[in-house]
């Protein structure tokens, strides 16, 4: 270890400003004089096996952060541990992030790749090099090793179902060509508008490829079913348009509002989600809405003129199929128990939402890497296809298990106060007193390192600061409390500058004190216990720190997707009943509308905590998807019945409407769960845990459309037209009156 140490102090392209060890702290008890790590070298090297015992025996006595390096089998009387922990610090040029590099690339990548073949080069293969670089590294091959991995198997399904639902080639071009401008059209507005792509905006190209192939299926679907009733291309295409153009509208104003609901959150990325979403749906609606059908006038036209070929021009679920019969399913419980089937889907939408309340927010680095071991099949793939070697996971879980505490394992509390004042040292030694429980302890004080510790380093290496310290230390307890401010200048002006410089600033206004917290503490405890330390201070103190940040940032998360699912189911149901009212005149369909948007949001939500799938930066997008696919899927349906009811009976409305835009959400729902849900695959959890709950959301969707939505139009229509007078009087908008009576006028 300390021949490691050493090397890597040496080779000034590290930028090495400090190294520590357990071996470091053994080196100093058998040759105090031993300063630097060649000395510590050399002092080791002539020491026999016994006095290395008795050295470990004293450094687990004498110094608190010894044992704080060592695994948890550390055995004093032996004087043996199974393992060790160093650290190495390197120093970051001015302006530059030394952070782990998600979403983006560490400064500190390319120096810790060079410390490890310096290592390797010290060591006969005990040392594994393990950083925040490292880690940033990793982070970037896994998310290419994803995108390589499922990509062409999300095209592939894609192309399948596509296929499968145009049964058509020419058909199925138009549609990919106007899926590709939806996804051009977005980012090219990103690229406008100096938006950077961020983790939470690989959510919006799935989003837009459900959305556009949802309206490229029902618009080809629908013209499909005029064309066969024997009207013409442009009378078809007109009916379709006339439809399809008001339920597009619908989706495409209730959708942006739910996603622009995320402009109310207080994180950035969660913003230009939200901004970006809501921009790229509404170029669809116009791609789809007007690009798409005039392509597809134009294509039939010159089909008539010249032969080309014509696969199937059948919609889906035509009266005589197979799959028109499935699709009469939530009819048939409609037509026979609506209110029990109705209540039942309540009590699941209620239990759901319950279960969800349970879903865990925590938010960590380890929820965006690969896991330690990938199945077999991934391990199996072929080159390009085949996932890098990945050792961070396998590292992090080692440490977890051999550790009371890690590196990672810190708070931090910055305090911002006149550090000169003669208390102030003193006071910063006493916030460790009788620590919290997610502190480490050390003979009842927290273990710690802070400028104080800094001090009682350079005391024990440094006889002339050792007397200094004690003559301005009135209680003796190694704590100096007078002349302060020449205690920082002779630390400032010798070899302990730059560790010093970690915990004080120049100006000696502010410090910070660095808290090691047990390996297995939550983050919430860490959190409350950090911040209860903080206001313990004297002068203004602040709970910061990975540890801190990362919880709060899993708060902001859950907070911004509470408050911004209210907002969109709010906004989304306000919009829905003065559309419905001002199209239709029956704004009441607004609120049927919404009911298996709830549904999907709660079933969600509850499955969410089955396979411990946590909110996190991405999979917290989840709540607006579930909203924007869910209101689009309910739409086509709740408006499509609306013009049926204009001229058939009730269950003739509901029949027509499952039959022909049921076929066509079914062929949507195939082609994007399947396209999107392939990102489970993917060695990158979080873009795993996205295409998994993207397909469940769609599944839900598609189900709760189809089922619950025809339960609850059987209702409606008993409590809203049963009675035309009550009804006129309620304002509940128009209905047909009821049929006339003979004699009547």
């Amino acid at each position: 270890m300390l021949r490691s140490q050493h090397r890597l102090e040496q080779r000034g392209t590290l930028r090495v400003t400090s190294t520590s060890s357990a071996a470091s702290i053994v080196a100093k008890q058998l040759d105090p004089e031993a300063t630097t790590t060649e000395q510590q070298v050399y002092a080791v090297e002539a020491a026999t096996p016994s006095e290395i015992d008795a050295a470990v025996r004293r450094a687990a006595e004498q110094n608190p952060r010894f044992k704080s390096l060592l695994s948890k089998d550390f055995n004093r009387k032996a004087a043996s541990a199974s393992a060790t922990i160093g650290v190495v610090t390197h120093e970051v040029p001015a302006g530059i992030s030394s952070g782990s590099g998600q979403g983006g690339s560490s400064p500190l990548t390319s120096i810790q790749k060079q410390a490890g073949f310096t290592v390797a080069s010290a060591d006969h293969g005990g040392i594994t090099l393990f950083g925040s670089g490292i880690v940033a590294d990793e982070f970037s091959n896994v998310v290419g090793d994803s995108l390589i991995l499922t990509v062409p198997a999300a095209v592939l399904f894609i192309l399948f179902f596509l296929t499968i639902a145009y049964r058509d080639l020419a058909d199925m071009a138009l549609g990919l060509l106007a899926l590709f401008m939806a996804v051009v059209w977005t980012f090219g507005f990103m690229g406008l508008a100096g938006i950077p792509f961020s983790q939470m905006l690989i959510a919006v190209p799935p989003l837009l490829l459900a959305v556009g192939i949802d309206f490229g299926i029902h618009a080809v679907n629908r013209y499909r079913e005029e064309r066969e009733t024997g009207a013409s291309i442009q009378k078809s295409m007109r009916i379709t348009t006339d439809q399809l153009l008001v339920a597009f509208f619908i989706v495409t104003g209730t959708t942006v509002i739910g996603f622009a609901a995320n402009l109310t959150s207080a994180l950035p990325p969660i913003q230009d989600f939200g901004y970006v979403a809501s921009v790229g749906i509404t170029f669809t609606f116009l791609i789809f809405g007007v690009f798409l059908p005039a392509a597809k006038v134009e294509l039939d036209r010159l089909r008539q003129r010249y032969p080309i070929p014509t696969f199937s021009e059948t919609p889906l679920g035509a009266e005589d199929s197979a799959l028109s019969d499935v699709l009469r399913g939530g009819v048939v419980i409609a037509n026979r128990a609506p209110i029990i089937f109705l209540v039942l889907i309540l009590v699941s939408t209620v239990g759901a939402s319950y279960y969800a309340t349970g879903v865990s927010t925590s938010f960590s680095q380890e929820d965006f890497l690969p896991p330690e071991e990938n199945p077999d099949f991934v391990e199996a793939l072929p080159e390009p296809f085949a996932p890098s070697e990945y050792t961070v996971t396998e590292v992090t879980n080692f440490l977890d298990e051999r550790f009371d505490t890690t590196q990672s394992s810190q708070a931090t509390v910055y305090v911002e106060g006149p550090m000169r004042n003669d208390a102030a040292l003193e006071q910063m030694y006493r916030a460790g007193n009788n620590p919290p429980d997610s502190f480490v302890r050390e003979d009842g004080r927290a273990d710690s390192t802070s400028i104080v510790t800094v001090i009682q380093d350079r005391a024990d290496e440094d006889p002339e600061f050792r007397r200094m310290v004690e003559r301005n230390d009135r209680n003796d307890n190694g704590i100096p409390d007078d002349n302060l401010e020449q205690i920082y200048e002779y630390l400032l002006d010798s070899s302990a500058r730059g560790q010093a410089l970690e915990y004080i600033t120049e100006d000696y206004r502010s410090a910070r004190v660095v808290y090691t917290v047990e390996a297995d503490a939550t983050d919430a405890e860490v959190t409350t216990d950090t911040r209860n330390v903080a206001d313990d201070f004297r002068y203004d103190a602040t709970a910061t720190g990975s540890v801190v940040v990362f919880q709060a940032v899993s708060d902001l998360i859950l907070e911004s997707a509470i408050q911004s699912l209210a907002i969109a189911l709010i906004g989304a149901s306000v919009f829905l009943i003065l559309i419905y009212n001002m199209l239709e005149g029956r704004p009441s369909l607004g609120l049927v509308n919404i009911i298996p948007v709830v549904v999907t949001v709660a079933w969600l939500g509850g499955t969410m905590r089955v396979p411990s799938i946590p909110f996190n930066a991405l999979t917290a997008t989840m709540l607006a998807i579930t909203i924007g696919l869910g209101v689009d899927y309910s739409v086509h349906v709740t408006h499509r019945f609306a013009d049926e009811f204009d001229e058939n009976d009730l269950e003739t409305a509901l029949d027509r409407t499952v039959r022909g835009t049921g076929g066509a959400l079914f062929g949507s729902m195939l082609t994007t769960t399947f396209g999107i849900g392939v990102l489970g695959l993917a060695v990158f959890p979080a873009i795993g845990q996205f295409g998994i709950l993207t397909a469940l959301s769609i599944g839900y969707a598609f189900l709760a459309s189809l089922l619950v939505i025809p339960s609850a139009l059987v209702v409606w229509d008993r409590v809203f037209n049963a009675d035309w007078s009550v009804r006129g009087i309620l304002g509940f908008g128009r209905s047909r009156p009821p049929a006339p009576v003979d004699g009547d006028d």
